[in-house]
């Protein structure tokens, strides 16, 4: 399988690193005339990257150019945070990205694998949980603010969105939310919309607080930029250990009345666990993801794509990404390519979900490497 990836970088926001990212892709494959290009600009192209996407098309000579500018771009060789750069995956022997639409009114086959980038301005949650399932991430920047920018089939996307299909190979998912969990579930006893008061027969800040280091449990130092509700799914037994639960963002405290609020409206009756960001233990479920998303053949993945937040990446764990450092330690000669991004897209739990802080990745193989269901598409 002809895979291969290319990053170019430098001081300005030029449309020859693109076309220089996408030359050194096909060096590497040994491919003249790829059949698709995922193509992934900093966000200092993100103004105008019509330019740049056409370079890499020419540079190709394949017009299936797709992709999205974002805070920040990586391949298995390096990642770039802080200077203009461009990477690129081309792809070859059979295996083909083909443009897609989903809505609402005409919805595709539920196991169809879709690629997706979107813009955060042109996120529709209906939208969303239309289109089969997706595997993706939000375009941006490190800001949130925009511009942003989508593109697919060599131009840019006016509705900042791009849905692809992806055939000739066989897609393995898995999700790495890297939270410690801080308590153990226990029922939703009292709430109110966004704000919890009542988990496990004690106050929500309580709980929360006895579970803290000493020097956070004063109300103004807890750390609530870093903390989480944790939602688990389907059987009970051994959920938190196999990564089945949603997460939402802690949004704050309130001392007088003892409750917390998160970033969603919540029933009572259900389980909830709070939990905290915190780089050992994300490490530590990026390891344990990949180790549940490997299928059972012995062959290698020939490609994966990977969508972390830029809550997640090297500013998160002080100058390094672990997250890329374990995929290259578990699978070296890997063709890797992604963005971080303003949100991560994933098929969890019978639904396709927004999530956040998550690591999103997907490894490619060889369309008879592994036992997935009709569509070539398996999850964990």
């Amino acid at each position: 399988m002809s895979v291969a990836t290319g990053l170019a970088q430098g001081r300005y926001a030029e449309p020859v690193l693109a076309a220089r990212a996408v030359e050194t892709a096909m060096e590497l494959a040994g491919l003249a005339h790829p059949s698709a290009v995922l193509l992934f600009l900093t966000s200092d192209f993100a103004a105008d990257p019509q330019a740049a996407v056409t370079a890499a098309a020419r540079a190709a000579n394949c017009l299936q150019v797709s992709g999205c500018t974002a805070a920040g771009v990586f391949t298995e060789e390096d990642w770039v945070l802080d200077a203009p750069a461009a990477v690129a995956m081309v792809f070859g022997d059979g295996i083909a990205l083909h443009a897609t639409s989903h809505s609402n009114s005409h919805p595709a086959h539920t196991s169809d694998p879709t690629l997706t980038f979107v813009a955060p301005n042109a996120l529709d949650m209906h939208w969303l949980s239309a289109g089969g399932l997706r595997i993706g991430g939000v375009s941006g920047d490190a800001t949130g603010q925009g511009p942003y920018s989508v593109w697919m089939g060599g131009r840019v996307q006016n509705n900042a969105r791009c849905e692809l299909g992806l055939s000739g190979v066989q897609l393995h998912m898995g999700v790495s939310q890297g939270i410690r969990p801080l308590t153990h579930p226990a029922e939703v006893k009292r709430v109110q919309g966004h704000d919890v008061y009542e988990v496990g027969g004690h106050s929500a800040l309580s709980g929360l607080v006895q579970e803290l280091p000493l020097s956070l449990r004063a109300p103004e130092r807890i750390p609530t930029h870093l903390l989480m509700a944790g939602i688990p799914y389907g059987e009970p037994l051994n959920a938190m250990e196999e990564g089945r639960f949603h997460l939402l963002p802690v949004v704050g405290v309130n001392a007088e009345t003892k409750s917390i609020t998160v970033a969603a409206e919540l029933p009572p009756g259900i389980d909830l666990f709070w939990a905290m960001r915190q780089p050992q233990a994300a490490e530590y479920d990026m390891r344990a993801m990949l180790q549940r998303t490997a299928p059972a053949d012995p062959r290698p993945p020939a490609f994966g794509l990977m969508f972390p937040c830029i809550g997640r990446g090297p500013w998160f764990y002080g100058g390094r990404d672990r997250d890329i450092e374990v995929v290259k330690q578990r699978y070296p000669d890997m063709p890797l390519i992604g963005f971080y991004g303003n949100g991560e897209i994933a098929h969890t739990d019978g639904a396709n979900r927004l999530l956040q802080y998550s690591v999103v990745l997907g490894l490619g193989y060889e369309a008879n490497a592994v036992a997935t269901d009709r569509s070539g598409f398996s999850h964990v």
